[in-house]
């Protein structure tokens, strides 16, 4: 029996339908993921489900007794209280309970009377068996559950409210946007935390790469009706574009059929007989159909306003080191080389200086020791991820066109009005204040200012936050082809892989590493190391009497090829470097950029190991 089933289920705001003759099936231990366009009714969807909102007509039916949990996109503002506390409201008035006993247990033991009296109400109420139930979760969150909820970071507070929803013991568990504003390291435990879980799980998410992990399912709205496809998303993806391209050949034939049809009709009927009373009544059909017809959305149009390039380079850093106050440094000896038609993305965890190290690059801020050079002609339009350069009490338009209504896009005028429909805003949506606008539109509407900027480096501070998966792509795709620099702070593994050539990761104690390729590219990059560094440590044994040992004819043969054979290496790395050096290896296909960029970090591997293995013979001779 399904957890959960929708039949013919409508639903509006009051104006035209959102949601039309929707059907949907959620069955036990299903990873349901949720697809669609920013507006089109996702959270609106979920919140139906959760039984938040009432439906205006069909019929949904649950299963007896079931349980759902809701985990909103965004942190609540007046969450205040200690981890227990905010767990244990998930259960509701006997929640409180739980907390006044679990307080009074921990901090004021010998308060033997208030105790009881607590106890007999929890057992009364049948809460008692809660109380382990909240302790596993804060458990499996990992968090103190004395730590204060206003001072842990976002990406703490949202395991926090995990553990919260999970206290309640639902059969279906409903995300929204569960991995906005994590770190990839929160983003990582998450995803693990959820796939080894056997709840039923409902979600809508941005983030491909969780996406592909954890989905069993994809459901889409597209256009205000629900369509099902039980695959992957790469299937999805295979399937979606044959199901569009079947329905544009559809309309094609329909349109053809009705433009005879109209034309049949200006010419007049012959006669009142009942074949042409019958054919105007199948145009009649024909034409209610046709108006009826909700046609595929727009597409974002991204047009980044290019300016003139930068000089070969873009900034030189040596040994930079920054420090707030009397703070331990945030950034230790940084030593970086920035070239034009670099990519570069930052990695790090939330609150380890990521967009600190961006304004060191940039020389926004100065460093306390060590020198940074900056190349000619750097012109950076920066994205903001908290939206610092809007103003929330002016309209779209003042926002975009600062009192002008017209912008210059790559030395061309453009009504400021149609320059925002290119990003999907209507004429009336235009108009509206920025503080009336979602999460996603913001994003799409600071990209939108941003790019309004003549720039040749683009600095993009967790740009893709509550963009829908469309509008993602497009933007990757812009960035590839764009001829300046960017520098990119994401938490995005998908996004990240798709635009980056090298990446800078904060890894702790102020120290940034420099690492070749994109997030995967990374990744086993750091297991290479950790294999080495580990091999490194592991204690030789003690000999028990010293003896000379000479080296076995194989091992001298290895000796002397070695030279030779770093001398081969080095000449490779050094003609991959000029190779990558030179702007034009960047317009090539991602694929062959992400090759190149592993091949290079193979072979400094190699390099690596051909060294060691020198040291370690050449100690024998």
């Amino acid at each position: 029996m399904p957890l959960i089933a929708m039949r013919d289920v409508n639903f509006s705001f009051g104006g035209p339908p959102l949601l039309e003759a929707m059907n949907l099936l959620i069955e036990p231990g299903e990873r349901v993921s949720l697809l669609g366009r920013n507006g089109c009714g996702k959270s609106t969807l979920l919140r139906i489900l959760h039984g938040d909102l009432p439906i205006d007509s069909g019929e949904i039916t649950r299963q007896p007794k079931l349980r759902t949990a809701m985990l909103d996109q965004s942190v609540p503002q007046n969450t205040t209280g200690k981890v227990f506390d905010v767990v244990a409201r998930g259960l509701g008035p006997a929640g409180k309970v739980l907390a006044q006993y679990h307080h009074i247990a921990h901090d004021t033991p010998d308060a033997e009377d208030r105790l009881n009296e607590l106890h007999h109400e929890l057992e009364r109420t049948d809460a008692w068996k809660k109380l382990s139930v909240i302790e596993t979760v804060i458990s499996q969150v990992a968090i103190d559950p004395e730590a204060e909820f206003s001072e842990l970071s976002a990406g703490l507070k949202r395991r926090v409210l995990l553990a919260k929803t999970l206290a309640a013991e639902p059969n279906l568990l409903i995300l929204d946007e569960p991995t906005n504003h994590l770190d990839i390291k929160a983003i990582a435990w998450v995803e693990d935390f959820l796939t080894r879980s056997p709840i039923a799980l409902l979600f809508v998410t941005h983030d491909r790469a969780f996406l592909k992990n954890l989905s069993t399912r994809i459901i889409e709205i597209d256009r205000g009706r629900l369509s099902s496809y039980n695959c992957g998303y790469d299937e999805y993806l295979k399937r979606k574009q044959q199901l569009l391209s079947a329905e544009q050949l559809q309309w094609k034939n329909f349109d053809k059929k009705l433009s005879e049809e109209e034309r049949w009709i200006r010419r007049g009927i012959q006669g009142r007989r009942t074949r042409n009373e019958g054919r105007v009544r199948a145009l009649m059909k024909m034409r209610e159909s046709a108006s009826q017809r909700r046609s595929l959305g727009g597409r974002v149009k991204i047009e980044i306003n290019a300016a003139q390039r930068t000089g070969r380079l873009v900034a030189d850093a040596k040994n930079l080191t920054f420090a707030y106050d009397d703070d331990p440094p945030i950034i230790r000896n940084l030593t970086t080389t920035v070239m034009r038609g670099d990519r570069i993305g930052i990695i790090g965890p939330n609150g380890s200086g990521k967009t600190t190290l961006l304004r060191l690059l940039l020389g926004e801020l100065k460093g306390e020791s060590g020198d940074l050079r900056l190349g000619t002609n750097v012109q950076c339009a920066y994205f903001d991820q908290l939206h610092g350069r809007l103003d929330p009490d002016k309209t779209l338009v003042d926002n975009i066109g600062d009192g002008s209504t017209t912008v210059t896009v790559n030395g061309r005028d453009k009504q400021v009005m149609a320059y925002l429909q290119d990003f999907m805003f209507t004429p009336y949506k235009s108009r509206a204040l920025v503080q009336t606008l979602s999460g996603g539109e913001r994003n799409r509407l600071q990209i939108a200012k941003v790019f309004t900027q003549p720039s040749n480096v683009l600095v993009l501070d967790e740009p893709t936050n509550d963009l829908d998966i469309e509008t993602l792509e497009l933007l990757e795709e812009m960035l590839t082809e764009y001829p300046g620099t960017v520098l990119i702070v994401s938490h995005d593994r998908a996004f990240l892989n798709n635009i980056i050539t090298s990446t800078l990761v904060l890894e702790g104690e102020g120290k940034v590493k420099e690492y070749a390729g994109g997030y995967d590219d990374w990744l086993r990059q750091r297991k290479v190391e950790d294999a080495v560094t580990k091999q490194a440590a592991t204690p030789k044994p003690k000999r028990v009497k010293e003896k000379s040992v000479k080296l076995t004819y194989k091992q001298k043969q290895e000796l002397e090829a070695l030279p030779g054979k770093i001398e081969t290496l080095e000449l490779q790395i050094a003609a991959l470097h000029e190779k990558m050096a030179d702007p034009s290896f960047y317009k090539q296909d991602s694929e062959t950029i992400a090759a190149t960029n592993i091949e290079l970090a193979e072979l400094d591997t190699e390099l690596k190991q051909a060294y060691n293995l020198w040291e370690q013979l050449a100690a024998l001779e």
